[in-house]
């Protein structure tokens, strides 16, 4: 079974990172089993191996870390779920698409809990919210919102890093960096969107819906 662990207040990035980096090593050497840790971080951006020095707009606004991660730059902050995904692709044939597209569906199923629905799109990565409700972009097409992120990383073919989603962040907060790299959209959350969603609430949801996607790893069991 995967361990699910759950962090009370704001864990500090660099904290964060050595247990990943700790844990991934234990897992790799067959002394610690998979995990899923939820948390929230403190406000702060991080960068990823792609990430484009004038995509952060505003250097001085929060800390700044390099993830060491897949994709660009992302925020982390206060009332966002962030959820550090620590498994063994070794024992699911090492198909890193798969993994990726198997991370997004959690995310979609868990939206879904909510009367959401959260959408994929080509190029672009992330979770995303077809908003007919606001203004056009400037060429017409329709906007779409992101909701949640995803950005990973595998050494010795374990995975560490995994998804955020927004349930009530600052999304002024967003407004330091662009997002992934893509500035042609915004960004969202549930409760933006008029869904009173607390964190329990998105919990319980990722809890439910993460065996449909991950079947081997049986029925979650919670650790502090």
């Amino acid at each position: 079974m995967v361990e699910w662990h759950h962090s009370e207040g704001l864990v500090p990035y660099p904290e964060a990172l050595a247990f990943m980096e700790s844990r991934v090593e234990a897992i790799a050497a067959g002394t610690a089993p998979e995990a899923i840790w939820l948390l929230e971080h403190p406000p702060l951006y991080t960068a990823g191996t792609s990430a484009k020095p004038h995509d952060l707009k505003d250097p001085g606004r929060f800390p700044v870390h390099e993830a060491r991660r897949g994709g660009q730059y992302t925020y982390h902050g206060p009332g966002q779920r962030v959820a550090y995904v620590m498994l063994d692709l070794n024992r699911r044939g090492r198909d890193v698409r798969r993994f990726v597209a198997d991370l997004e569906g959690w995310v979609i199923d868990s939206l879904t809990e909510f009367g959401l629905r959260g959408e994929r799109r080509e190029g672009r990565v992330g979770i995303w919210i077809p908003r007919p409700d606001k203004a056009p972009n400037p060429d017409g097409s329709l906007r779409e919102d992101k909701i949640a992120a995803i950005g990973v990383r595998l050494r010795r073919w374990v995975s560490f890093h995994g998804i955020s989603i927004n349930v009530e962040p600052d999304l002024s907060h967003f407004d330091g960096i662009v997002p992934c790299g893509i500035s042609e959209h915004g960004v969202t959350s549930l409760v933006d969107l008029g869904l009173p969603v607390t964190m329990a609430d998105l919990d319980a949801a990722l809890v439910r819906t993460f065996a449909a996607r991950f079947p081997d790893l049986g029925d979650p069991r919670s650790r502090t």
